[in-house]
Protein backbone atom coordinates (compact mmCIF):
# COMPACT_ATOMS: atom_id res chain seq x y z
CA UNK A 1 0.00 0.00 0.00
CA UNK A 2 1.04 3.55 -0.72
CA UNK A 3 -0.33 6.08 1.77
CA UNK A 4 -0.09 9.86 1.78
CA UNK A 5 -0.43 11.62 5.13
CA UNK A 6 -1.86 15.13 4.76
CA UNK A 7 -1.29 17.38 7.74
CA UNK A 8 -0.47 20.93 8.77
CA UNK A 9 2.22 19.63 11.15
CA UNK A 10 5.07 17.13 10.99
CA UNK A 11 7.98 17.03 13.43
CA UNK A 12 10.69 18.30 13.00
CA UNK A 13 9.52 20.42 10.04
CA UNK A 14 6.60 22.09 11.83
CA UNK A 15 5.07 21.31 15.21
CA UNK A 16 2.53 23.03 17.44
CA UNK A 17 1.35 20.01 19.43
CA UNK A 18 0.99 16.26 19.58
CA UNK A 19 -0.24 15.93 16.00
CA UNK A 20 3.19 17.03 14.79
CA UNK A 21 4.83 14.27 16.79
CA UNK A 22 2.41 11.66 15.46
CA UNK A 23 2.74 12.62 11.79
CA UNK A 24 6.52 12.79 12.17
CA UNK A 25 6.75 9.31 13.71
CA UNK A 26 4.01 6.98 12.43
CA UNK A 27 5.29 6.94 8.80
CA UNK A 28 8.68 5.65 10.01
CA UNK A 29 7.10 2.51 11.43
CA UNK A 30 4.54 1.68 8.73
CA UNK A 31 7.00 0.13 6.21
CA UNK A 32 7.55 -2.74 8.67
CA UNK A 33 3.85 -3.51 8.15
CA UNK A 34 3.77 -3.32 4.36
CA UNK A 35 2.86 0.35 4.00
CA UNK A 36 4.94 2.94 2.13
CA UNK A 37 4.12 6.28 3.72
CA UNK A 38 4.75 9.84 2.58
CA UNK A 39 3.78 13.13 4.22
CA UNK A 40 2.80 16.50 2.78
CA UNK A 41 2.49 19.75 4.76
CA UNK A 42 2.39 23.45 3.84
CA UNK A 43 5.70 25.15 3.06
CA UNK A 44 5.99 27.54 5.99
CA UNK A 45 8.71 30.17 6.23
CA UNK A 46 10.11 28.73 9.45
CA UNK A 47 13.75 28.09 10.31
CA UNK A 48 13.74 24.31 9.74
CA UNK A 49 12.09 24.46 6.33
CA UNK A 50 14.33 27.33 5.17
CA UNK A 51 17.40 25.33 6.12
CA UNK A 52 16.56 22.32 3.95
CA UNK A 53 17.17 21.59 0.29
CA UNK A 54 13.97 21.14 -1.72
CA UNK A 55 13.36 19.78 -5.21
CA UNK A 56 10.39 21.12 -7.19
CA UNK A 57 8.45 18.16 -8.64
CA UNK A 58 5.17 19.73 -9.76
CA UNK A 59 3.86 23.17 -10.76
CA UNK A 60 0.21 23.99 -11.23
CA UNK A 61 -2.59 26.44 -10.57
CA UNK A 62 -5.37 25.89 -8.05
CA UNK A 63 -8.82 27.41 -8.29
CA UNK A 64 -10.08 29.16 -5.14
CA UNK A 65 -13.44 30.60 -6.13
CA UNK A 66 -12.67 33.00 -8.97
CA UNK A 67 -9.02 33.30 -7.96
CA UNK A 68 -6.35 31.28 -9.72
CA UNK A 69 -3.37 30.69 -7.45
CA UNK A 70 -0.03 29.27 -8.67
CA UNK A 71 1.49 26.61 -6.41
CA UNK A 72 4.23 24.02 -6.47
CA UNK A 73 4.93 20.67 -4.82
CA UNK A 74 8.47 20.18 -3.54
CA UNK A 75 10.18 17.14 -2.07
CA UNK A 76 12.81 17.10 0.65
CA UNK A 77 16.20 16.17 -0.78
CA UNK A 78 17.44 14.60 2.46
CA UNK A 79 16.34 11.08 3.41
CA UNK A 80 17.16 11.58 7.10
CA UNK A 81 13.53 11.63 8.26
CA UNK A 82 12.97 8.02 7.27
CA UNK A 83 10.06 8.79 4.91
CA UNK A 84 9.46 11.08 1.90
CA UNK A 85 8.37 14.57 2.96
CA UNK A 86 6.65 16.94 0.53
CA UNK A 87 5.61 20.55 0.97
CA UNK A 88 3.06 22.52 -0.98
CA UNK A 89 4.27 26.05 -1.65
CA UNK A 90 1.42 28.56 -1.95
CA UNK A 91 2.93 32.06 -2.01
CA UNK A 92 0.99 34.58 0.04
CA UNK A 93 -0.82 31.90 2.05
CA UNK A 94 1.70 29.81 4.02
CA UNK A 95 5.05 31.57 3.62
CA UNK A 96 4.87 32.80 7.22
CA UNK A 97 6.97 31.70 10.22
CA UNK A 98 3.95 30.66 12.29
CA UNK A 99 1.72 27.64 11.75
CA UNK A 100 -1.68 28.80 13.05
CA UNK A 101 -1.43 32.15 14.82
CA UNK A 102 0.12 35.50 13.93
CA UNK A 103 2.86 37.00 16.10
CA UNK A 104 0.22 38.85 18.15
CA UNK A 105 -1.35 35.52 19.09
CA UNK A 106 -4.47 36.11 16.99
CA UNK A 107 -5.74 33.84 14.21
CA UNK A 108 -4.82 34.82 10.67
CA UNK A 109 -7.67 36.78 9.05
CA UNK A 110 -7.42 34.66 5.88
CA UNK A 111 -7.58 31.33 7.72
CA UNK A 112 -10.47 30.00 5.63
CA UNK A 113 -8.70 30.80 2.37
CA UNK A 114 -5.44 29.32 3.64
CA UNK A 115 -6.97 26.00 4.65
CA UNK A 116 -9.01 25.68 1.47
CA UNK A 117 -6.06 26.51 -0.78
CA UNK A 118 -3.99 23.87 1.05
CA UNK A 119 -6.60 21.16 0.52
CA UNK A 120 -7.55 22.13 -3.02
CA UNK A 121 -3.91 22.48 -4.07
CA UNK A 122 -3.01 18.97 -2.88
CA UNK A 123 -6.05 17.46 -4.60
CA UNK A 124 -5.17 19.33 -7.79
CA UNK A 125 -1.71 17.74 -7.64
CA UNK A 126 -3.11 14.26 -6.94
CA UNK A 127 -5.61 14.65 -9.78
CA UNK A 128 -2.67 14.91 -12.19
CA UNK A 129 -1.57 11.38 -11.24
CA UNK A 130 -4.42 9.64 -9.40
CA UNK A 131 -2.67 6.27 -9.18
CA UNK A 132 0.16 7.64 -6.99
CA UNK A 133 -1.47 6.59 -3.70
CA UNK A 134 -3.90 3.89 -2.59
CA UNK A 135 -5.14 5.83 0.43
CA UNK A 136 -4.94 9.36 1.76
CA UNK A 137 -4.71 9.75 5.51
CA UNK A 138 -6.09 13.14 6.59
CA UNK A 139 -5.27 14.64 9.97
CA UNK A 140 -7.71 16.91 11.87
CA UNK A 141 -10.18 19.46 10.55
CA UNK A 142 -7.59 21.35 8.48
CA UNK A 143 -7.87 18.47 5.99
CA UNK A 144 -11.48 17.56 6.78
CA UNK A 145 -13.03 18.68 3.49
CA UNK A 146 -10.74 16.55 1.32
CA UNK A 147 -12.71 13.27 1.58
CA UNK A 148 -15.85 15.17 0.53
CA UNK A 149 -14.12 16.92 -2.37
CA UNK A 150 -12.65 13.63 -3.62
CA UNK A 151 -16.10 12.07 -3.67
CA UNK A 152 -18.28 14.89 -4.90
CA UNK A 153 -16.40 17.78 -6.53
CA UNK A 154 -16.44 17.56 -10.32
CA UNK A 155 -12.84 18.70 -10.56
CA UNK A 156 -11.55 15.70 -8.62
CA UNK A 157 -13.57 12.77 -9.95
CA UNK A 158 -10.39 10.86 -10.84
CA UNK A 159 -9.79 10.56 -7.07
CA UNK A 160 -13.23 9.14 -6.26
CA UNK A 161 -12.05 5.57 -5.72
CA UNK A 162 -9.04 6.42 -3.56
CA UNK A 163 -9.70 5.43 0.07
CA UNK A 164 -9.83 8.21 2.66
CA UNK A 165 -8.86 7.73 6.31
CA UNK A 166 -9.39 10.52 8.82
CA UNK A 167 -7.75 10.90 12.25
CA UNK A 168 -9.18 13.16 14.94
CA UNK A 169 -6.31 14.39 17.09
CA UNK A 170 -8.41 17.03 18.84
CA UNK A 171 -12.14 17.25 18.28
CA UNK A 172 -12.44 20.63 19.97
CA UNK A 173 -11.15 22.31 16.80
CA UNK A 174 -13.72 21.89 14.04
CA UNK A 175 -13.10 24.22 11.10
CA UNK A 176 -16.66 25.52 10.72
CA UNK A 177 -17.34 28.56 8.56
CA UNK A 178 -20.27 30.42 7.02
CA UNK A 179 -22.05 29.17 3.92
CA UNK A 180 -21.34 32.52 2.26
CA UNK A 181 -17.88 31.07 1.49
CA UNK A 182 -19.36 28.19 -0.54
CA UNK A 183 -18.10 29.83 -3.74
CA UNK A 184 -14.52 29.12 -2.64
CA UNK A 185 -15.11 25.37 -2.99
CA UNK A 186 -14.92 23.54 -6.32
CA UNK A 187 -18.33 22.83 -7.88
CA UNK A 188 -20.34 19.92 -6.51
CA UNK A 189 -23.94 18.68 -6.97
CA UNK A 190 -26.49 20.53 -4.87
CA UNK A 191 -27.75 17.27 -3.35
CA UNK A 192 -24.30 16.70 -1.79
CA UNK A 193 -24.44 19.93 0.22
CA UNK A 194 -25.94 18.16 3.24
CA UNK A 195 -22.65 16.27 3.66
CA UNK A 196 -20.91 19.59 4.32
CA UNK A 197 -23.55 21.08 6.59
CA UNK A 198 -23.74 20.95 10.36
CA UNK A 199 -25.30 23.56 12.60
CA UNK A 200 -26.04 25.65 9.47
CA UNK A 201 -22.34 26.00 8.65
CA UNK A 202 -19.88 24.38 6.30
CA UNK A 203 -18.34 22.16 8.94
CA UNK A 204 -14.98 20.57 8.18
CA UNK A 205 -15.01 18.04 11.02
CA UNK A 206 -18.62 17.00 10.41
CA UNK A 207 -17.91 16.64 6.69
CA UNK A 208 -14.98 14.37 7.52
CA UNK A 209 -17.22 12.20 9.70
CA UNK A 210 -19.76 11.87 6.91
CA UNK A 211 -17.46 11.44 3.91
CA UNK A 212 -14.36 9.59 5.11
CA UNK A 213 -14.17 5.86 4.50
CA UNK A 214 -12.72 5.27 7.97
CA UNK A 215 -12.38 7.47 11.07
CA UNK A 216 -10.19 7.07 14.12
CA UNK A 217 -9.29 8.89 17.28
CA UNK A 218 -5.88 8.68 18.92
CA UNK A 219 -7.05 6.51 21.81
CA UNK A 220 -9.95 4.08 22.38
CA UNK A 221 -11.30 6.00 25.37
CA UNK A 222 -11.39 9.28 23.45
CA UNK A 223 -13.57 7.69 20.77
CA UNK A 224 -15.95 6.49 23.49
CA UNK A 225 -16.03 9.98 24.97
CA UNK A 226 -16.95 11.52 21.60
CA UNK A 227 -19.73 9.02 21.08
CA UNK A 228 -21.10 9.63 24.58
CA UNK A 229 -20.68 13.41 24.87
CA UNK A 230 -19.43 15.48 21.93
CA UNK A 231 -21.85 18.38 22.54
CA UNK A 232 -23.67 19.17 19.27
CA UNK A 233 -21.72 16.49 17.35
CA UNK A 234 -22.66 13.58 19.64
CA UNK A 235 -25.42 12.29 17.38
CA UNK A 236 -23.10 12.43 14.37
CA UNK A 237 -20.35 10.52 16.18
CA UNK A 238 -22.93 7.89 17.16
CA UNK A 239 -24.37 7.62 13.64
CA UNK A 240 -20.90 6.97 12.17
CA UNK A 241 -19.99 4.44 14.85
CA UNK A 242 -19.63 1.51 12.44
CA UNK A 243 -16.68 3.09 10.64
CA UNK A 244 -15.07 4.60 13.76
CA UNK A 245 -12.26 3.16 15.88
CA UNK A 246 -9.73 4.27 18.47
CA UNK A 247 -6.04 3.55 17.97
CA UNK A 248 -3.69 4.55 20.77
CA UNK A 249 -0.83 6.82 19.77
CA UNK A 250 2.70 5.59 20.22
CA UNK A 251 5.97 7.40 20.71
CA UNK A 252 9.02 7.43 18.50
CA UNK A 253 11.42 5.37 20.59
CA UNK A 254 14.23 6.26 18.20
CA UNK A 255 13.93 9.88 19.29
CA UNK A 256 12.79 9.22 22.86
CA UNK A 257 15.52 6.82 23.96
CA UNK A 258 17.07 7.55 27.36
CA UNK A 259 20.14 5.46 26.47
CA UNK A 260 21.07 7.57 23.44
CA UNK A 261 19.20 10.88 23.83
CA UNK A 262 21.65 13.69 22.93
CA UNK A 263 19.42 16.28 24.66
CA UNK A 264 19.93 14.95 28.18
CA UNK A 265 23.01 15.40 30.35
CA UNK A 266 23.32 11.80 31.56
CA UNK A 267 22.04 8.98 29.30
CA UNK A 268 20.78 5.80 30.93
CA UNK A 269 23.41 3.10 31.36
CA UNK A 270 22.31 0.38 33.77
CA UNK A 271 20.74 1.87 36.87
CA UNK A 272 17.47 3.80 36.66
CA UNK A 273 18.19 5.26 40.08
CA UNK A 274 21.59 6.60 39.04
CA UNK A 275 20.16 7.89 35.75
CA UNK A 276 17.38 9.79 37.52
CA UNK A 277 19.55 11.17 40.31
CA UNK A 278 22.27 12.48 38.00
CA UNK A 279 19.81 14.22 35.69
CA UNK A 280 17.92 15.70 38.61
CA UNK A 281 21.14 17.06 40.05
CA UNK A 282 22.11 18.58 36.69
CA UNK A 283 18.74 20.30 36.28
CA UNK A 284 18.86 21.52 39.89
CA UNK A 285 22.34 22.93 39.43
CA UNK A 286 21.32 24.81 36.27
CA UNK A 287 18.13 26.24 37.79
CA UNK A 288 19.36 26.52 41.37
CA UNK A 289 17.01 24.39 43.41
CA UNK A 290 17.58 21.66 45.99
CA UNK A 291 17.14 18.00 45.10
CA UNK A 292 15.92 16.60 48.40
CA UNK A 293 12.20 17.16 47.70
CA UNK A 294 10.27 15.19 45.07
CA UNK A 295 10.39 16.98 41.70
CA UNK A 296 6.96 17.35 40.05
CA UNK A 297 6.98 18.84 36.54
CA UNK A 298 4.48 20.22 34.09
CA UNK A 299 5.46 20.40 30.41
CA UNK A 300 3.10 21.74 27.78
CA UNK A 301 0.89 24.44 26.38
CA UNK A 302 -0.74 26.89 28.77
CA UNK A 303 -4.27 26.18 27.62
CA UNK A 304 -7.61 25.56 29.29
CA UNK A 305 -7.88 22.04 27.84
CA UNK A 306 -4.54 21.13 29.45
CA UNK A 307 -5.70 22.38 32.85
CA UNK A 308 -2.78 24.81 32.92
CA UNK A 309 -4.94 27.48 34.54
CA UNK A 310 -5.24 25.20 37.58
CA UNK A 311 -1.50 25.03 38.23
CA UNK A 312 -0.92 28.36 39.99
CA UNK A 313 -3.91 28.33 42.38
CA UNK A 314 -3.52 24.61 43.15
CA UNK A 315 0.22 24.77 43.76
CA UNK A 316 -0.25 27.85 45.94
CA UNK A 317 -2.87 26.04 48.03
CA UNK A 318 -0.69 22.95 48.37
CA UNK A 319 2.54 24.77 49.21
CA UNK A 320 0.80 26.95 51.80
CA UNK A 321 0.02 23.78 53.74
CA UNK A 322 2.82 21.45 52.61
CA UNK A 323 5.98 23.12 51.24
CA UNK A 324 7.55 19.69 50.62
CA UNK A 325 7.69 19.50 46.80
CA UNK A 326 9.68 21.22 44.10
CA UNK A 327 7.58 22.15 41.09
CA UNK A 328 9.06 22.76 37.65
CA UNK A 329 6.85 24.35 34.98
CA UNK A 330 7.86 24.56 31.30
CA UNK A 331 5.41 25.97 28.82
CA UNK A 332 3.85 28.94 27.08
CA UNK A 333 0.57 30.04 25.62
CA UNK A 334 -2.24 31.94 27.32
CA UNK A 335 -0.71 35.21 28.54
CA UNK A 336 -2.87 35.32 31.65
CA UNK A 337 -1.67 31.86 32.66
CA UNK A 338 1.93 32.83 31.91
CA UNK A 339 1.61 35.74 34.35
CA UNK A 340 0.04 33.49 37.01
CA UNK A 341 2.96 31.06 36.71
CA UNK A 342 5.55 33.82 36.94
CA UNK A 343 3.81 35.28 40.00
CA UNK A 344 3.72 31.83 41.60
CA UNK A 345 7.45 31.38 41.08
CA UNK A 346 8.11 34.77 42.68
CA UNK A 347 5.97 33.89 45.70
CA UNK A 348 7.60 30.45 46.16
CA UNK A 349 11.20 30.85 44.93
CA UNK A 350 12.39 27.83 46.91
CA UNK A 351 9.64 25.53 45.62
CA UNK A 352 8.78 26.62 42.09
CA UNK A 353 10.88 26.96 38.93
CA UNK A 354 9.20 28.35 35.82
CA UNK A 355 10.45 28.62 32.24
CA UNK A 356 8.03 30.38 29.90
CA UNK A 357 9.04 28.93 26.54
CA UNK A 358 8.74 26.08 24.09
CA UNK A 359 12.04 24.25 24.47
CA UNK A 360 12.32 20.71 23.12
CA UNK A 361 15.78 20.03 24.56
CA UNK A 362 14.84 21.27 28.03
CA UNK A 363 11.69 19.12 27.91
CA UNK A 364 13.83 16.01 27.37
CA UNK A 365 16.03 16.95 30.31
CA UNK A 366 13.01 17.56 32.56
CA UNK A 367 11.57 14.14 31.72
CA UNK A 368 14.92 12.58 32.61
CA UNK A 369 15.15 14.54 35.87
CA UNK A 370 11.60 14.46 37.24
CA UNK A 371 10.16 12.17 39.84
CA UNK A 372 6.64 12.93 38.61
CA UNK A 373 5.05 14.58 35.57
CA UNK A 374 1.61 16.07 36.15
CA UNK A 375 -1.16 16.26 33.53
CA UNK A 376 -4.28 18.01 34.92
CA UNK A 377 -6.01 17.88 31.52
CA UNK A 378 -9.69 18.68 31.18
CA UNK A 379 -9.63 16.53 28.07
CA UNK A 380 -6.76 14.64 26.46
CA UNK A 381 -7.41 12.78 23.19
CA UNK A 382 -4.34 10.63 23.80
CA UNK A 383 -1.55 12.51 25.48
CA UNK A 384 2.09 11.90 24.74
CA UNK A 385 3.66 13.52 27.78
CA UNK A 386 2.71 10.63 30.03
CA UNK A 387 4.31 8.21 27.53
CA UNK A 388 7.52 10.25 27.36
CA UNK A 389 7.51 10.49 31.15
CA UNK A 390 7.24 6.74 31.66
CA UNK A 391 9.88 6.07 29.02
CA UNK A 392 12.22 8.24 31.14
CA UNK A 393 11.05 6.66 34.43
CA UNK A 394 8.98 9.63 35.64
CA UNK A 395 5.69 8.63 37.25
CA UNK A 396 2.60 10.35 35.76
CA UNK A 397 0.05 12.18 37.89
CA UNK A 398 -2.88 12.25 35.49
CA UNK A 399 -6.54 13.07 35.35
CA UNK A 400 -8.73 10.22 34.12
CA UNK A 401 -9.75 11.43 30.68
CA UNK A 402 -9.21 10.25 27.09
CA UNK A 403 -5.95 8.48 26.43
CA UNK A 404 -4.82 9.01 30.02
CA UNK A 405 -7.43 6.42 31.03
CA UNK A 406 -5.86 3.93 28.60
CA UNK A 407 -2.25 4.51 29.63
CA UNK A 408 -2.19 5.54 33.31
CA UNK A 409 -4.16 3.14 35.50
CA UNK A 410 -3.69 3.99 39.17
CA UNK A 411 -0.84 2.56 41.25
CA UNK A 412 -3.43 1.51 43.79
CA UNK A 413 -4.58 -1.04 41.20
CA UNK A 414 -1.01 -2.06 40.30
CA UNK A 415 -1.08 0.53 37.52
CA UNK A 416 1.38 3.08 36.16
CA UNK A 417 0.72 6.34 37.99
CA UNK A 418 -1.47 8.45 40.23
CA UNK A 419 -5.01 9.22 39.04
CA UNK A 420 -7.45 11.95 39.97
CA UNK A 421 -11.01 12.20 38.69
CA UNK A 422 -11.88 15.88 38.57
CA UNK A 423 -9.91 18.79 37.12
CA UNK A 424 -10.13 20.88 40.26
CA UNK A 425 -7.89 22.10 43.09
CA UNK A 426 -9.15 19.60 45.66
CA UNK A 427 -8.40 16.51 43.57
CA UNK A 428 -5.00 17.78 42.42
CA UNK A 429 -3.93 18.76 45.94
CA UNK A 430 -4.90 15.30 47.17
CA UNK A 431 -2.91 13.68 44.34
CA UNK A 432 0.17 15.76 45.13
CA UNK A 433 -0.09 14.53 48.70
CA UNK A 434 -0.29 10.94 47.45
CA UNK A 435 2.78 11.57 45.30
CA UNK A 436 4.77 12.85 48.28
CA UNK A 437 3.74 9.89 50.46
CA UNK A 438 4.58 7.38 47.71
CA UNK A 439 8.00 8.98 47.26
CA UNK A 440 8.76 8.22 50.91
CA UNK A 441 8.37 4.49 50.29
CA UNK A 442 11.73 4.21 48.57
CA UNK A 443 11.54 0.54 47.60
CA UNK A 444 8.07 0.78 46.02
CA UNK A 445 8.98 4.08 44.36
CA UNK A 446 12.16 2.71 42.76
CA UNK A 447 10.44 -0.48 41.63
CA UNK A 448 7.67 1.58 40.03
CA UNK A 449 10.18 3.68 38.10
CA UNK A 450 11.85 0.53 36.76
CA UNK A 451 8.49 -0.98 35.83
CA UNK A 452 7.15 1.97 33.83
CA UNK A 453 10.45 2.52 32.01
CA UNK A 454 10.07 -0.97 30.50
CA UNK A 455 6.53 -0.49 29.17
CA UNK A 456 6.23 -0.67 25.38
CA UNK A 457 4.34 2.30 24.00
CA UNK A 458 6.35 2.39 20.77
CA UNK A 459 4.76 3.17 17.44
CA UNK A 460 5.41 -0.33 16.20
CA UNK A 461 2.31 -1.75 17.88
CA UNK A 462 0.04 1.08 16.74
CA UNK A 463 1.50 1.12 13.21
CA UNK A 464 0.46 -2.50 12.78
CA UNK A 465 -3.10 -1.58 13.74
CA UNK A 466 -3.15 1.31 11.26
CA UNK A 467 -1.90 -0.97 8.48
CA UNK A 468 -4.73 -3.43 9.14
CA UNK A 469 -7.32 -0.67 9.17
CA UNK A 470 -5.94 0.83 5.94
CA UNK A 471 -6.30 -2.53 4.23
CA UNK A 472 -9.77 -3.05 5.67
CA UNK A 473 -10.82 0.38 4.45
CA UNK A 474 -9.60 -0.29 0.92
CA UNK A 475 -11.18 -3.75 0.71
CA UNK A 476 -14.51 -2.69 2.14
CA UNK A 477 -14.93 0.09 -0.40
CA UNK A 478 -13.74 -1.50 -3.64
Amino acid sequence: MKVLHISTECYPAAKAGGMGDVVGALPKYLPEHGVDSSVIIPKYANAWIKKQQWKKIHKDVLQLGTEKIPFSIESLSSEDLGFPLYVISIPGKFDRPQIYLAENGEAFPDEIQRNLSFQIGILTWLQSNPSSFDLIHCHDHMTGLMPFMMQHCHAFQALKNIASFFTIHNGQYRGAFDWKHKNLLPDFPDEAANLLDWDHHIHSLAAAFKSSWRINTVSPSYMQELQNDFDNLTSLAQSEKKKSIGILNGIDTRVWDPTTDPMIKHPLKKSIKVFKNKNKQSLAKEYQFKTKAPLVSFIGRFAYEKGADLLAPTYDTYLTEYPNLHLFILGSGDKKIEKQILDLAKKWPNNVTSVIAYNEALAHQIYAASDYVIMPSRFEPCGLNQLYAMRYASIPIARTTGGLIDTVPDIGDAGNGINFWQANEQDIVYSLGRAFDYYQNKEAFENQRIKISKLDYSWNNSAGRYAKEYLKSIKQNT
